[in-house]
């Protein structure tokens, strides 16, 4: 956890996209976006895998100049062959 990702991972739940006992879920989010990852999967629907908050924390990440974070489930992102 660099200082970057703590203040901006504060900063999710100051815009009030999240309560502050997710602020680890928070910080995961803030590391991904700092980091410029092509997508985060994850299984938590209830903080993460959700439209609103996906919004949420795009609309904190434009503020700040950050990236659009791609935020998907794990089945979204599984390639099958051409059956």
């Amino acid at each position: 956890m660099t200082p970057e990702a703590e203040i901006l991972a504060n900063s999710y739940i100051t815009e009030k996209v999240i309560g502050q006992t997710s602020l680890e879920d928070c910080q995961h989010i803030a590391i991904a976006t700092i980091n410029k990852v092509d997508v985060l999967a994850s299984w938590n629907f209830k903080h993460i895998v959700n439209l609103s908050r996906i919004k949420g924390y795009n609309s904190v990440n434009m503020k700040k100049g950050y990236i659009i974070l791609e935020i998907r489930n794990p089945k979204e992102l599984i390639e099958y062959g051409n059956d």
